[in-house]
């Protein structure tokens, strides 16, 4: 008996295609709106996160990523407690209201405070009472030529009655006519008991005026994200973040439509039905919709697709990105879902064809990884300066988890891992904010080739055109030779 050869269905990338041309109604690129949305209540004024890799995201590139408009996720391959302080650093840098700014006694010594102020890379420490009631300020200055760190602070500090200080409820205006008025670098915020309840700086008024498009939490902080696993110590890793007030929760596994991952984020979803969460990484419209059906808030697509990803090679599984884009925005939009596009992005053009194909966002992470903000290690190699980058299933990502768990491998467990990344280095870029200022210019030119103003309207008018291995070749520059 006879069978019919299974339809194989053709699955296309960012190299296959190329937008059309469309008549433009935009004069100058600047015109062009890029905002969007991360996830069904948070808002965007770049479609970009960086992505939850050990080289790729700490705070440093989260606070930068959320400064640009976007937005960065911690990787979850630390401690928890390490990964909270990587959330708390966020939280605090850029507020108008420093919330629980560093205090002390007045007994505490000149090293302590020093120690202090080191640790947290804070310039100045908030003396109080027994109470909570101010009794003065501590600042760098004021320690800078002290002859004994066991000297009480007390002896240094500037006392109460010449500290200027403001009531709750304090808005940027104020807080600037304070400045101007008094000449300070910092006030704190008393209650009418004279209890310390915040503090303001001006280097939190100028970074609000330097990034007026930053990604801010209703409190005017910035917005931060940060990723859990489906095994483990998830619940509690979960816990201790919403604590410390991240704005999403991303569940982060290679294949998100799983038994696991769906109890997961069950249980998350239980545990904290208020919480932003991001589920993922699906490649098909049938996850989508299951995942859809548990009340998550957006989708991260992308099976095997990342630069120093093999999860395809290694099983021989996956999606071709914009096939999965096209086909999980398809299923996301009846529910009104936002769709990250997570992996793949190697220019602006493939960041353009993402979001033509539905996406929301995507998520980068190669071309961040050389940046100064990533937390990856810096070498040098035949005279140039490189950093290294790792997937997050490479076999030295996971020795090391085994390794900070407590766990050592015997030869026979060493030889049953199986990795499905690399360990790879990548040029040293400079500023992460250069590398996102590249990716959006492109973006903006490619909406308007779009005949389009937004993301919006880009998606609405976006017609692809499949090309061939020569219209490929015809793309790059060819028959030149390049100037270095």
């Amino acid at each position: 008996m006879s069978h019919a050869a299974p339809v194989i269905p053709e699955a296309l990338t960012f190299d296959d295609v190329l937008l059309v041309p469309k008549r433009s109604p935009v004069s100058s690129r600047s015109e062009v709106d890029v905002r969007t949305r991360l996830s069904r209540h948070i808002d965007l004024a770049i479609p970009i996160i960086s992505a939850n890799m050990d080289t790729v995201t700490e705070a440093e590139m989260a606070i930068a990523m959320a400064r640009l408009g976007g937005l960065g996720v911690l990787h979850r391959f630390m401690a928890v407690e390490d990964q909270v302080e990587e959330a708390l650093k966020v939280k605090r840098c850029e507020n108008l209201v420093i919330d629980a700014p560093y205090s002390m006694t007045p007994d505490r010594t000149v090293g302590e405070a020093e120690a202090l102020m080191h640790e947290k890379g804070v310039t100045g420490i908030i003396v109080v009472d027994g109470e909570g009631r101010l009794a003065g300020i501590l600042t760098s200055r004021d320690t800078l030529f002290a002859d004994s760190p066991g000297r009480p602070i007390a002896e240094l500090m500037t006392p109460r009655e010449r500290v200027v200080t403001a009531s709750p409820g304090l808005d940027v205006d104020a807080a600037k006519d304070l400045f101007r008025t008094h000449k300070v670098e910092k006030f704190p915020i008393v209650d009418d008991q004279d209890r310390l309840v915040g503090l303001v700086t001006i280097k939190d008024i100028i970074k609000r005026m330097r990034y007026p498009n930053a990604t801010k939490d209703d409190r005017g902080r910035l917005r931060v994200g940060a990723a859990v696993g489906i095994n483990g110590d998830y619940l509690e890793r979960a816990v201790a973040l919403v604590s410390a007030d991240v704005d999403a929760l991303v569940v982060d596994v290679a294949h998100g439509h799983s038994d696991q991952a769906i109890l997961a984020i069950r249980k998350l979803r239980k545990r904290f039905p208020k919480i932003e969460l991001i589920a993922g990484n699906v490649a098909t419209a049938e996850a989508v919709e299951e995942l859809v059906g548990l009340e998550i808030d957006a989708i991260k697509v992308g099976v095997g697709p990342g630069s120093i990803c093999i999860t395809r090679i290694v099983t021989g599984a996956g999606v071709p990105q914009l096939s999965a884009v096209l086909a999980c925005a398809r299923a996301a939009a009846r529910a009104a879902v936002p769709i990250i596009a997570d992996g793949g992005i190697r220019a602006s053009g493939d960041l353009t064809k993402a979001l033509a194909a539905g996406a929301s966002s995507a998520m980068i992470g190669n071309l961040l990884a050389g940046t100064h903000e990533s937390p990856g290690i810096t070498i040098s190699r035949n005279g140039r300066k490189q950093k290294l980058c790792r997937g997050s299933a490479s076999v030295m990502a996971q020795l090391g988890r085994a390794h900070r768990a407590g766990f050592r491998q015997s030869e026979e467990e060493l030889s049953e891992i199986v990795p499905e990344g690399v360990e790879a280095v990548v040029p040293l870029k400079g500023e992460a904010a250069d590398v996102v200022k590249q990716l959006v210019g492109g973006l903006r030119s490619g909406i308007s080739y779009c005949g389009a103003r937004n993301i919006l309207e880009m998606q609405r008018n976006a017609s692809f055109q499949r090309m061939t291995p020569a219209g490929l070749r015809e793309s790059g520059f060819h028959d030149v030779e390049v100037f270095h």
